[in-house]
């Protein structure tokens, strides 16, 4: 077993507690979900990295954050909106410095609607790259000094491929890939994409970070590993061909099922 990834997890400060055990067992990854909340961003969020950072202790894994999201995208055509788009990635950020975090997820603009209607229009695709440059430009040179990796994850990607042409225009170390398996197998299963495995086929070498969930293909289900129809086997033999492994984070709608998940994904050999 010594030769499988290990797998990290997803979860709030709250929860931190409940699963140190896991957490410090072989130095697993954590990502900290709390700064997606435009409430702490906006308000006094020191004290919440503390509050991390002490109900941490002597953990000696690798540090993440989920980063801001709600009620924007990376490639809004509003100046306005993109300006305040790029204040959430620094507050973010700002939070990866405290924390000593190595990467901060950010959402794909790409859309369902995009993969129907980009070669519709001249330049279209040229025009989102462009939009988040402007958008995320200043955040990636910060990111770059950090030693942060800007993670790009899918969400309504139907093609896996488009997101990790934008991730390879900014020909930066500080921006790379993520894929999240239930979005992909929700993909799959509603609008036609390929199969979860394909994603990290199509992400290769620019994939630094994975959300572990289990899903029925139909909707974004954060299920425990196993409850699903995913097939593991085939995503997790296309991880093992990877040459640098990403994080592998479980990402669950019930975090009290992240021990299951393991157990489960160790039975089938494919982690620990």
């Amino acid at each position: 077993m010594s030769g499988l990834p290990v797998i990290g997890a997803a979860m709030m400060i709250a929860d931190i507690q409940n699963h140190l055990a896991f957490l410090k067992d072989k130095d697993r990854d954590i990502e900290i979900q709390d700064f997606t909340k435009v409430e702490i961003l906006n308000g006094d969020w020191m004290p919440v990295c503390r509050q991390a950072l002490d109900a941490l202790g002597d953990f000696k894994g690798r540090i993440g954050i989920h980063g801001p999201f709600w009620g924007f995208t990376i490639a809004s055509m509003d100046p306005d909106v993109r300006t305040l788009v790029a204040r959430r990635m620094d507050q973010g950020l700002n939070a990866c410095a405290e924390l000593g975090a190595c990467y901060m997820v950010v959402h794909s603009p790409f859309t369902t609607w995009d993969f129907n209607n980009l070669p519709n229009y001249p330049n279209a695709f040229d025009r989102v790259v462009a939009l988040t440059h402007e958008t995320l430009g200043a955040a990636v040179r910060r990111a770059e000094e950090l030693g942060v990796t800007l993670v790009l994850e899918n969400i309504e990607d139907k093609d896996p491929h488009a997101r990790v042409r934008l991730a390879e225009s900014f020909n930066s170390h500080a921006v790379k890939v993520s894929i999240d398996t239930g979005h992909a197998h929700y993909a799959h299963g509603s609008t036609g994409a390929p199969p979860v495995d394909y994603y990290v086929h199509a992400a290769g070498g620019m994939l630094r970070h994975v959300h572990l969930q289990d899903a029925d293909g139909y909707a974004d289900r954060h299920w425990e590993i196993g409850k699903g129809s995913i097939h593991w086997h085939a995503v997790f033999g296309a991880l093992a061909a990877l040459d640098v492994q990403p994080h592998l984070m479980l990402e669950l709608r019930d975090v009290s099922r992240i021990e299951a998940s393991l157990a489960w994904l160790q039975q089938q050999g494919l982690a620990q």
